[in-house]
């Protein structure tokens, strides 16, 4: 079984146990959170897909560490002007593992 949601503005394929990495979400490390947002559901090969979201289906989420992502660097050059600029950020992320899926 394994179900296609959105949280936070992108959309995952998940199945129960599975581990993802989402954009920070602000609960406490070990807490539960559930996602209505719901695609697709496959359930065994019987496949609902939801208009915009599938009714009654949710997935339920348990929070774990923050984490930092990869160094991204943004350069800036405008040539012949002697202007450069580097800026940088490492985006945050939240490790959720998949408690359930409800459907």
């Amino acid at each position: 079984m394994y179900a296609i949601v959105e949280i936070q503005g992108q959309q995952f394929k998940v199945e129960k146990g599975q581990k993802l990495f989402v954009h920070h979400v602000g609960t406490d490390n070990g807490s539960d959170f559930e996602v209505e947002k719901v695609l697709l559901v496959d359930n065994s090969g019987s496949v609902t897909v939801g208009a915009p979201y599938v009714s009654g289906a949710k997935v339920v989420l348990t929070v774990g560490d923050n984490v930092k992502g990869d160094k991204v660097l943004v350069f800036h050059k405008k040539r012949r002007k002697g202007h450069r600029k580097l800026n940088g950020h490492r985006q945050q992320f939240t490790e959720v593992t998949v408690k359930d899926i409800i459907a």
